[in-house]
């Protein structure tokens, strides 16, 4: 449905909705809030944590006062009282604030609380005169919004698409009465618009399952629909397998060893293989790759691995290189010069090339192989399941393998990755050191940096972790760029070398090979360094503002270290005063099983944040700001199960599923 039909919506703001991702009603009213103001209660601010968002009224003492910040910019300062206590109220890049506040005046205030400007203080808040409250009351909805859309833009025309379109549910509704759905029309609208905190909670339930219900569909039909029948025959046998097994420089453990039958199975079987290998952070996935890559190579196929950033791309390269030596491995990037690429691709079509192993460009429709038989899928959770999809149709019934280090709760993974059989590798190779983490409060941090310089003079490297790029004004959390500054300044005889996600490539893969060569000893970086990096002479990474990150996150980045046999330490530097930091951390620190961390991250942040785009692929990226329980999920699994068992036509939902998942279209339709 055309969004022109909308009350409000004029051509110039039709396409500032498109810029937004925004191209249709149906697309509006999916458009949901990424937070929401609860405006029905006033919060003490001495009751806060930092960081909490509060809402509160006071009373301005002082007039308002601007003052110069750090970068030479100025901002704006007001002194203020709630119930006899002071705190300050700061407002950067907003000048005319000052107009429109007034001493001994009682006001609204609500905004985010920091501890770090000498007491309470109050960042950016938005305020109102209590005696005329229109806008700070009852629960808001607050949209993710760039360019020139503003909050009551989005609102007014969800309002209006809302009247305008039919929302009917997918589910049979028979299983709607069964199981006393709440109506979906009526979900979508306390989504956008809710009364209170307890109908928020149900719409979001609703929605999920919903979606949910579409997804483990879509899989149904994706797994009975698909071309399964194996064309490709592969002559390796068990003995040919173990003499190249037998030249890796270590001795497969009993995870890998299970996992590789597994795999030999799916190959030597009448279908062809769909299977994620889950193990975690250091379990030695990338060597039954490897293995499952010979199978197809030895029997005269082409084989290709795929990974989500160059810097993992081209260490995976320098990996095969060294253990395919009688075969054509070639690396193929972004980054490749033209004239590079053209001879590559044409080489790969006539199957002179054995092995590719690169990023995306290995998905331009350009890109053809001769006899592609096996498609290794690094990190999957970087990826969407179209993603692995168009690669397995560069060729005739693909044997796929996608391998995820992140490890996601036991309880989801089967309906996330509801395509695909699971392997597991549950253990790791002898003589990995257990990673000692500590977590550093700020009067210990001078003692931490005194102990990597020693640490570095004895010739080991360390990671330094970041959340941003780039300093703010708000300075509540520590930039690459300031890490850079403080660390130079700390620490002069370390040769220091920075790493971020806004370098060029060919950048990115200069320092990181720097690091390997141990021309660099310390990179200061953000999340870039996240997967897959494998430096065996890192032995240490800090983490600043740790308690921004996800515990899972976490766990990848301490996975960085303790990769060779040398004790490795990671440092969580930390704003302890922050809700839950304390509890959160603490427990990542008392374990290195990822599954468990998964678990705990998963009960503590829910479905919808835990799970977001990355481990979902596209198909989930619809509500990823819904807040539910995995109840939710289950629940829509039952509901595809029983209509899959009771509903002779299916036409209805496999319609759907291929206008909402465009990639099943040609599996889907016969």
């Amino acid at each position: 449905m055309d969004l022109k039909i909308l009350k409000g919506i004029s051509e110039k703001r039709e396409k500032d909705l498109q810029k937004a991702g925004i191209n249709s009603v149906e697309e509006l009213i999916k458009f949901f809030p990424r937070n929401y103001l609860d405006l029905t209660k006033k919060t003490k601010l001495s009751d806060c944590y930092h960081n909490d968002i509060a809402l509160t009224v006071c009373k301005i003492i002082s007039m308002p006062r601007m003052l110069p910040s750090k970068r030479g910019q100025n901002y704006l300062k007001v002194l203020c009282e709630q119930d006899g206590e002071p705190f300050s109220a700061i407002w950067f890049n907003q000048p005319y604030v000052k107009n429109y506040l007034k001493c001994d005046e009682e006001y609204l205030f609500y905004g985010r609380i920091q501890n770090k400007f000498s007491g309470i203080t109050m960042i950016n808040p938005v305020f109102e005169k209590t005696e005329n409250n229109l806008r700070l009351k009852g629960i808001l909805p607050v949209y993710s919004i760039s360019g020139k859309l503003t909050q009551k833009v989005i609102k007014d025309a969800v309002v209006s698409a809302l009247e305008k379109i039919e929302i009917e549910s997918i589910i049979p509704r028979e299983l709607e009465r069964k199981y006393s759905l709440f109506p979906l029309d009526k979900a979508y609208k306390n989504i956008h618009n809710p009364d209170n905190m307890q109908a928020l909670t149900e719409a979001a339930k609703r929605i999920a399952v919903e979606e949910y219900f579409m997804l483990i569909c879509s899989f149904k039909i994706f797994k009975g629909g698909r071309n399964s029948i194996r064309i490709n025959r592969y002559t390796c046998g068990k003995e040919k397998l173990d003499n190249f097994i037998n030249g890796f420089p270590f001795k497969l453990t009993d995870g890998q060893n299970t996992t590789l039958e597994e795999i030999y199975s799916d190959l030597m079987s009448p279908l062809k293989m769909n299977r994620l290998l889950q193990g975690d952070v250091g379990s030695g996935k990338t060597a039954v790759a490897m293995s499952a890559i010979f199978i197809a190579v030895s029997s005269g196929y082409q084989a290709a691995m795929l990974a989500p950033t160059e810097v993992l791309a081209y260490q995976n390269y320098l990996l095969l290189k060294e253990f395919f030596k009688g075969y054509e491995v070639i690396f193929l990037s972004g980054s490749t010069p033209t004239k590079e690429k053209k001879e590559i691709k044409e080489k790969l079509k006539n199957g002179k090339i054995d092995i590719i192993c690169g990023t995306h460009a290995i998905l331009q429709q350009d890109v053809e192989f001769h006899n592609l038989s096996m498609c290794i899928c690094d990190e999957q959770q970087r990826f969407g399941v179209s993603q692995r999809s168009s690669l397995s149709e560069k060729g005739e019934s693909v044997d796929i393998l996608v391998m995820s280090a992140t490890p996601i709760p036991r309880t989801l993974s089967l309906i996330l990755y509801g395509d695909l059989d699971i392997s597991t590798i549950p253990d790791k190779p002898e003589g990995r050191s257990e990673i000692k983490t500590v977590i550093v409060p700020e009067f210990k941090k001078e003692k931490m940096f005194a102990y990597i310089e020693e640490e570095v003079k004895k010739g080991r490297q360390v990671y330094f972790v970041c959340p941003k790029i780039e300093d703010d004004e708000e300075g509540s959390v520590l930039s690459v760029e300031e890490a850079y500054k403080e660390l130079t300044s700390k620490l002069p005889s370390l040769k220091f070398e920075l790493l971020h996600g806004r370098m060029k490539d060919k950048k990115k893969q200069e320092i990181m090979q720097g690091f390997k060569n141990k021309e660099i000893d310390c990179l200061i970086s953000t999340t870039v360094i996240e997967v897959g990096i494998d430096v065996k002479n890192a032995t240490i990474m800090v983490i600043f503002g740790a308690e921004r990150f996800g515990l899972s996150q976490l766990h990848q980045l301490r996975g960085r270290v303790g990769r060779g046999n040398d004790q490795s330490y990671c440092f969580l530097l930390a704003d302890l005063e922050a809700e839950k930091a304390n509890e959160r951390l603490t427990l990542f620190k008392s374990t290195s099983d990822g599954f468990k961390i998964a678990e705990y991250d998963y009960a503590l942040r829910g479905s919808g944040d835990f799970l977001g785009t990355r481990q979902s692929g596209r198909f989930l990226s619809e509500i990823k700001n819904l807040k539910y329980t995995s109840t939710e999920i289950f629940l829509a699994k039952k509901l595809a199960d029983e209509t899959f068992d009771t509903v002779t036509d299916l036409s209805r939902i496999k319609k759907m599923a291929v206008k909402k998942y465009e990639r099943l279209k040609d599996i889907v339709l016969n």
